[in-house]
C-alpha cells in the first residue's frame, strides 16, 4: 500500500467535490479522506494500490460536471499522519 496527498485547485468547493471523491474512492478501494482548504481547493489523502491511487489522480483532474480543476498538486502525506489508521473513505471538516 501506498498514501499519496493530492491538492485540487481550481472551482473545486461548492460542486459535490469531495463526494464525487468518496465515490471514486470506493471505486477503486481506496481508504482515506477529502476535506475542504481555506484557499479554496480541496486536499485529499489517499492510500491504495498504486494504479489505483494513478486512477484517482486522473479522476481529481476530471472532476464532477460543475467543477473546474485548473491542478492537482501530488505529494507524500505530511509526517505523523496515521495511515494505519484510515479505514474507508470519508469527508473531514
Amino acid at each position: 500500500m501506498t498514501a499519496r496527498r493530492f491538492v485540487v485547485r481550481g472551482r473545486v468547493q461548492g460542486v459535490g467535490f469531495r463526494y464525487f471523491v468518496i465515490n471514486e474512492a470506493s471505486r477503486l478501494s481506496i481508504a482515506g479522506w477529502a476535506r475542504n482548504l481555506p484557499n479554496g481547493s480541496v486536499e485529499v489523502l489517499a492510500s491504495g494500490e498504486d494504479a489505483a491511487l494513478d486512477a484517482l489522480h486522473r479522476r481529481l483532474g476530471e472532476g464532477p460536471p460543475a467543477a473546474r480543476v485548473t491542478g492537482v498538486e501530488v505529494s507524500t502525506p505530511p509526517p505523523g499522519e496515521d495511515l494505519e489508521a484510515l479505514d474507508g473513505f470519508d469527508v473531514r471538516y
